[in-house]
């Protein structure tokens, strides 16, 4: 009799840790990409806000991941320039999207450069 107790305890136990695994899997936040296109028409300019936009998106979570390294494009045009930063999560991306602190850069980057960005929540894993 004991025995029985003692494994229905133990699949009770191990359902119930399984269950807390998914539970933290769950809750645990995806990643962000920021991938920019840029084409660069003012070097001087665009140094100007890369020297200041750098260092605010590190406060973001921004971690780069490929930045204006050789482009093989194998369907359709390449960007003269690909940029990809991955940030903590959506959330975190998206506040530097919105930030003051940006926003005052915006007209620097689009005076400097041709600029396409998006942001792209990453796979659960």
């Amino acid at each position: 009799m004991d025995w029985y107790k003692l494994g229905f305890a133990s699949v009770v136990g191990a359902v119930l840790g399984a269950a807390g695994v998914q539970g933290l899997h769950a809750q645990a936040k995806r990643p962000a990409y920021l991938v920019i296109e840029v084409d660069v028409t003012d070097a001087d300019l665009y140094k100007q806000y890369t020297s200041k936009a750098g260092p605010l998106q590190s406060q973001y979570s921004a971690r780069f991941i490929a930045q204006g390294g050789r482009v093989d494009a194998f369907a359709g045009e390449p960007p003269k320039r690909a940029v990809i930063a991955v940030f903590d999560n959506l959330e975190k991306a998206q506040a530097l999207r919105d930030s003051d602190e940006y926003k005052e850069l915006i007209a620097v980057r689009d005076k400097a450069s041709k600029y396409r960005g998006y942001i792209i929540e990453g796979a659960a894993n």
